[in-house]
């Protein structure tokens, strides 16, 4: 069911909320968070695809800002709201609330969505596309427990993972870190299985707009306690992470995705084995992120600890990336 409202207010949705429960019984309770998404006029729909296949494991009510560019918004435009309510087939396991802000209306992201949250659950805010300065000092961001952006998707990836390190506040995480997860679980995976040696140094290839590669190096920095480069320059058809090389006394580890989807294990004295390791979709990402709403403290060590001490090494070494 899709109910429109135009120029309307945040009073009236919340009255249709109501009669749409009450008539239909459409919009069911047990949300247990609040998912609030600030994106731009004509781009809600990736962003709502992916949420609505989220909440069949997250059931949530997702409230979508959607507003014009800040570049191409005038000043002192007539404000405008026009709204839109999907519940039922047309908004997964949750109930969808489209907010199109037009004018001055715009600029009080926080007025607008404040009405329309649950109850005594949590509020995640995720910036699908360019992210606020601060996303802990932005009108949504000061509202929420948990704010999610995405580096690969701002103009200069590598340059926004600097500015999420010297902006970070408990509840920040990316996408560009989420998209790690099946690296890191088959990297450790690895180091689990005897002999149990030092590493002794790293090699992280990707493509030159990954900053999930930048993360990953950063991230082997900090639990290997070992320099570690990481090339961005190499080119194999594919973008993302391309592979990782671990040495050690024993011989080389190579972990190397050439081919979309399909990564190839190399260790000394064993069989070479492919393995399943995809990259990892919105949905895949939101979901992991929605499983925790507490603040990632491992994420919050590699962006700052970990760069840094990645920045530091390149330093060493005479060069930068």
């Amino acid at each position: 069911m899709i109910v429109d409202l135009p120029d309307t207010t945040t009073s009236k949705i919340s009255k249709a909320l109501v009669r749409i429960r009450e008539d239909g019984g459409a919009v069911a309770l047990g949300r247990v968070l609040t998912l609030v998404i600030a994106t731009t006029l004509g781009q809600e729909e990736e962003a709502i695809e992916a949420a609505n296949d989220a909440s069949r494991e997250h059931p949530m009510r997702v409230i979508v800002i959607s507003t014009a560019a800040q570049d191409a918004t005038p000043t002192g435009v007539e404000g405008r709201l026009d709204a839109q309510i999907r519940v039922g087939g047309d908004a997964g396991a949750s109930d969808v609330i489209v907010l199109r802000a037009y004018g001055d209306t715009a600029s009080d992201e926080e007025g607008l969505v404040t009405g329309l949250l649950l109850p005594d659950a949590p509020v995640v805010a995720w910036w699908p596309g360019t992210a606020p300065e601060v996303a802990s000092k932005s009108p949504l961001g000061r509202i929420a427990t948990r704010r999610i952006t995405d580096a690969s998707t701002q103009s200069d990836p590598h340059e926004a993972l600097r500015h999420l390190a010297a902006t970070y506040a408990p509840g920040d995480t990316d996408f560009a870190w989420t998209r790690l997860t099946l690296w890191r679980a088959q990297l450790a995976a690895v180091l689990d299985q005897p002999p149990f040696e030092p590493i002794t140094a790293v090699e992280v290839a990707g493509a030159a707009d990954s900053p999930s590669t930048v993360l990953l190096a950063a991230w082997l920095r900090l639990q290997l306690k070992v320099p570690v480069q990481h090339d961005l320059t190499r080119s194999t058809g594919s973008t993302g992470i391309h592979g990782v090389r671990l040495s050690r006394e024993s011989g080389v580890i190579e972990l190397e995705r050439e081919i979309p989807n399909v990564a190839t294990l190399v260790q000394p004295n064993q069989p070479t084995h492919d393995l399943s390791l995809p990259r990892r979709n919105l949905r895949d990402c939101l979901a992991e992120e929605l499983r925790r709403l507490d603040p990632d403290v491992l994420y919050g060590e590699v962006i700052t600890s970990g760069l840094d001490q990645l920045e530091d090494d390149e330093q060493g070494a005479g060069h930068t990336v």
